[in-house]
């Protein structure tokens, strides 16, 4: 081939309209995101970007909305068992899956439903 993949630059989910606060809650108080400005261009269609170290996040409005429940976004980290801590603080449910060798993982939903995986390898 002439191209190759550098890397994954975000990763879009959806929301329904007007709920930009919403999002700007869970994915900046509960998950340490910090919001990103969004191009003017794009300011008009709704939504709210994030982002946290390298992981880049675009919450965009959908309409008719329907949450991603099984398509996600995994996101490594560093201190899984630090954020799970962090969780039950804020009494965010979360559910633990062990079914990937060699990974301690985790899945949330966001308030709209979208399912979000952390994970951390076992090394």
């Amino acid at each position: 081939m002439m191209f190759h993949y550098e890397k994954l630059d975000h990763v879009q989910l959806a929301a329904p309209r007007g709920e930009e606060e919403k999002a700007r809650t869970f994915y900046q108080e509960v998950l340490g995101f910090d919001e990103v400005e969004k191009p003017v261009s794009l300011q008009k269609n709704g939504g709210v970007w994030f982002q946290a170290g390298a992981v880049q996040l675009h919450i965009g409005v959908d309409e008719p909305f329907t949450p991603a429940k099984k398509a996600h976004p995994a996101i490594q980290v560093k201190n899984i068992e630090k954020m799970k801590r962090h969780l039950d603080e804020l009494e965010i449910n979360y559910q633990v899956d062990s079914k990937l060798p060699g990974a301690n993982r985790f899945y949330i939903h966001d308030p709209f439903g979208n399912r979000l995986e952390f994970l951390e390898w076992i090394q």
